[in-house]
């Protein structure tokens, strides 16, 4: 009977393993929905990584060699007319006597036409640019050439598509070809670019400090109202509460940037806007840095001063006050490193900095200049990151 009963018993089930349940494979699914529409929303093209290479070259090259170091420089240049319309004669540029000499194949030339240039009397061995310039005065590359052992050079060029301006009539075909040989002389010193680079990345140091010191006067106030386990005791302190962290929230979740736009409109462009930018919201990030470090205290020692008597503001200054003012410097320090990644930023919109020039550098096609700025943060960043660490370090 034993051996009937246990030969007729059913094997039990061997559980799915969890890959295979349905609820994986139905949040697989779900994940493959979301990230198939994120794809699409988004416009994710990785061919164009490879397609817009070209566009970045320039600013990748220049960004290992930044203009730190120049010399004093020297420069030929000489100038011929041309016309890109047959019914416009072009005009006729005196050449200084002795000076360098350029000649074209044709000084009327449609846009689109090639064009052959030669050149004499030049610096010997020595790089240079040709330029068009339009009847305005606006001028853009057109080829760069290097002479030889004799001072002369030949290129071609295309004639480039220019902008005639609609106030100066068919006397817009008229034009200029410009070559221009430029050499160092004298001993290499600090570069213009340099200079006022390390004057803005000082201003915008102090453009953080500033944002930060004055966020900590409103904040440290602000975070014993929007600390729970002080205000909500009564009716009007948990209100008080719920209005400071309201508040907050709402300043938190306004991008600095946007605060600089409007504070750009409201005192002006410059480093005032950038300060005040940084420190209305500032004081939202710390307010609520501060007020949960209040919350997380060892309620032990406000129980203890409590039962002494002590007013709240007493049960405040010593039970409350010896246990934040170490992380409250970590924090305030923390703020201050954040602000100096911020005040960049803010620069590209009027709020001062070193933003702000580098903003031109970039729009101007001043490379060299751009990476110059751009090493500046990177270093101004990694000292800070490093010292603020270092002091974090000691005071917690």
């Amino acid at each position: 009977m034993k051996g009937q009963a246990t030969g007729s018993q059913r094997p039990l089930l061997q559980p799915r393993p969890w890959f295979q349940s349905g609820r994986f494979l139905a949040l697989l699914l779900l994940l493959l929905v979301v990230y198939t529409y994120g794809w699409r929303v988004t416009k994710i093209d990785l061919p164009a990584l490879g397609k817009g290479t070209e566009f970045v070259r320039p600013f990748i090259v220049d960004l290992v060699r930044p203009d730190v170091l120049t010399r004093e420089t020297r420069s030929q240049e000489v100038q011929v007319g041309l016309s890109i319309d047959p019914a416009v004669a072009p005009e006729d540029v005196p050449v200084p006597p002795g000076g360098p000499t350029l000649t074209v194949s044709t000084r009327t030339a449609r846009v689109g036409s090639e064009v052959r240039v030669s050149g004499g009397i030049f610096r010997p061995n020595t790089a240079g640019l040709l330029l068009w310039q339009n009847r305005i005065g606006n001028r853009q590359q057109v080829a760069t050439f290097r002479t030889d052992a004799q001072g002369a050079f030949t290129a071609v060029i295309l004639v480039p598509q220019v902008f005639q301006g609609p106030d100066v009539g068919a006397q817009g075909a008229a034009q200029r070809l410009i070559a221009r040989v430029t050499w160092p002389v004298g001993p290499l010193r600090l570069s213009k670019t340099l200079l006022l680079v390390g004057e803005k990345i000082v201003e915008t140091v102090f453009l953080a400090l500033m944002g930060t010191t004055l966020a900590v006067f409103a904040a440290v106030p602000l975070s014993f109202l929007g600390a729970r386990n002080l205000m909500t005791k009564n009716p009007l302190g948990t209100m008080i509460y719920y209005l400071t962290r309201t508040f907050f929230n709402i300043m938190r979740s306004i991008e600095p940037l946007i605060l600089a736009i409007i504070f750009s409109v409201w005192v002006g462009l410059g480093p005032f806007a950038g300060v005040m930018a940084l420190a209305l919201h500032s004081i939202a990030a710390l307010g609520k840095l501060y007020s949960e470090q209040i919350e997380s205290i060892d309620p032990g020692p406000i129980e203890a001063v409590t039962a002494t008597g002590a007013s709240p503001l007493q049960v405040i200054r010593y039970a409350v006050v010896p246990q934040i003012v170490p992380p409250y410097i970590a924090f305030t320090i923390y703020r201050w490193d954040v602000n100096v990644r911020l005040s960049t930023v803010l620069g590209f919109v009027g709020g001062g900095g070193i933003g702000f020039i580098l903003q031109q550098y970039i729009n101007l096609l001043q490379y060299r200049q751009a990476a110059t700025a751009v090493w500046a943060i990177t270093l101004v960043v990694m000292a800070m990151d490093y010292s603020s660490a270092v002091i974090r370090e000691r005071v917690v």
